[in-house]
């Protein structure tokens, strides 16, 4: 299987705008943002969705929360409020099929 969008990205195959970074979690501005910050926050293991990740290696959740905790409160996006958003499968919006994070903020939602 070829490695999906995400995985190039954690490879630094194809440039986004990073945010955070450590050696299991990435943090990026989304392409298409939604609000005036919309990041993506993805841990560099690769799993398809929620249910997935929380099924085999749930601790990735928490290192992908601990990230989303370190960069709203380093960038002041806690005080205003923000919206942490994932989707599971096609119907639901899912189109890269990595786990990963939105976090929305930046305005009122």
């Amino acid at each position: 299987m070829e490695k999906c969008l995400f995985c190039k990205i954690i490879q630094n195959e194809i440039p986004v705008k990073k945010v955070y970074e450590s050696d299991k979690v990435l943090g990026f501005e989304d392409i298409g943002p939604q609000a005036q910050t919309h990041l993506l926050f993805v841990h560099k293991n690769h799993t398809e969705h929620i249910n997935e990740v929380s099924q085999y290696d749930a601790t990735q959740l928490v290192d992908i929360f601990q990230a989303i905790r370190s960069y709203t409160q380093e960038n002041k996006l806690e005080k205003e409020g923000f919206r942490v958003v994932t989707n599971v499968g096609k119907n639901a919006g899912q189109t890269v099929f990595h786990t990963h994070f939105h976090v929305l903020g930046g305005e009122k939602l």
